[in-house]
């Protein structure tokens, strides 16, 4: 693997990652922090936060746009 490759993969991971930190901060503009389905376990000082609901609606977003974009 050349390092001309190599550069690429990192730039399409840290847009990547760009798109998603933006797509999480709108998130949480619109007030889709706490969805139906996320599971909040608190004992004591311990907080465990699992975002299942979250994960579902982003995972559906993606295959759509995914889908779009890499359509043959």
């Amino acid at each position: 693997m050349s390092l001309e490759v190599i550069g690429k993969l990192l730039i399409g991971g840290a847009l990547m990652l760009l798109v998603l930190g933006v797509v999480f901060l709108l998130l949480g503009r619109f007030g889709l922090t706490q969805l139906p389905g996320d599971f909040v376990f608190r004992q004591g000082n311990l907080t465990i936060y699992a975002p299942v609901g979250l994960m579902i609606l982003i995972s559906i977003v993606l295959t759509i746009l995914l889908s779009l974009f890499f359509r043959r």
